[in-house]
């Protein structure tokens, strides 16, 4: 279940001044890449076409781009974004740009492999247009740190953007997930039934007993079966939380059955020495619903 595994999130949003203070970026040297700027961008589209060439020989990567018409507009865009670094007029919608960046990639599932792979094949075709324009000089070599730099705060906001619109998106669908786990159904007038199956941890027994506590409000439903005959572990932490549901439902004046009770459960529960206390069980879950019925003075009959 993701519910149960650690998610990083970005829990500081940096200033602009924190930023070029963390890359080791000094504004003099944004005014550096600025100057070399007008010559050097005029070469942003041959940039991109050797980008390009070289990913048509990767399959994978050019799998991303259902049309030309997409592709076009991908290069378009990227196109924009060598501009807008080259320019180096950083600041907090610069910022931003690259964190919307990060969520585009994480939308479109673009590994960030292949996204660190171009970086790292535009900064050496970059870090030659600046070798042509200035010559292989120190002033040179300090240009081209100094875009390495930005480069890398690029990579660092873009990643964690990615990471967290991921992380986002995975909590999004394993609420569906739970959602759709946990259906409570009133299979009769005041009997609720929810059938679990595969792992309860503590993420999902709080979704269940909110769901059941809701529909017996709904309902007002007095009798609840909770078939577990799908829940493939029982340990001392399961049986606790469904004990918890028991109670939880009693005081809302419910009775609850916890139906699929196997002899490999009931032996464990046994050896981990779990008090049920009061909990009513069955084995199976035609033993419950019949008890359930019986409780609510209904009579069933075979149709003969």
């Amino acid at each position: 279940m993701t519910a149960s595994i650690p998610q990083i999130h970005n829990q500081t949003q940096y200033s602009v001044d924190e930023l070029l203070d963390m890359y080791k970026i000094d504004r003099s040297q944004l005014d550096e890449v600025r100057e070399v700027s007008q010559r050097a961008i005029p070469e942003i589209s041959g940039l991109i076409d050797s980008f390009y060439l070289w990913m048509g020989d990767h399959a994978e990567m050019m799998s991303f781009f259902r049309s030309d018409a997409v592709l076009k507009h991908v290069q378009q865009m990227q196109v924009a974004y060598w501009v807008r670094l080259l320019e180096a007029d950083i600041n907090e919608d610069y910022i931003n740009d690259r964190r919307r960046i990060g969520e585009i990639h994480a939308k479109i599932g673009l590994p960030v492999m292949i996204y660190m792979a171009g970086v790292s094949m535009a900064y050496e075709h970059l870090s030659g247009i600046h070798s042509r324009i200035l010559g292989c000089n120190e002033a040179s070599q300090t240009l081209n740190q100094t875009i390495a730099n930005i480069l890398h705060m690029d990579a660092g906001l873009i990643c964690q953007s990615f990471v967290d619109k991921r992380d986002a998106l995975l909590q999004e669908q394993s609420q569906a997930v739970l959602s759709m786990s946990t259906p409570v159904t009133e299979i009769w007038d005041g009997i609720l039934l929810l059938p679990i199956v595969g792992i309860v941890d503590s993420k999902r027994s709080e979704d269940i007993m909110n769901a059941v506590l809701e529909c017996i409000k709904t309902s007002k439903a007095k009798e609840f079966i909770l078939d577990i005959s799908g829940v493939g572990v029982v340990d001392t932490a399961v049986a606790n939380y469904l004990i918890s549901i028991t109670k939880a439902t009693a005081l809302m004046g419910c009775q609850t059955t916890i139906s699929g009770i196997s002899p490999a459960i009931s032996k464990t529960i046994v050896q981990l020495g779990i008090n049920v206390g009061d909990v009513h069980t069955t084995s199976t879950m035609m033993d419950a619903l019949a008890s359930a019925f019986s409780s609510r003075g209904i009579s069933l009959k075979e149709k003969h």
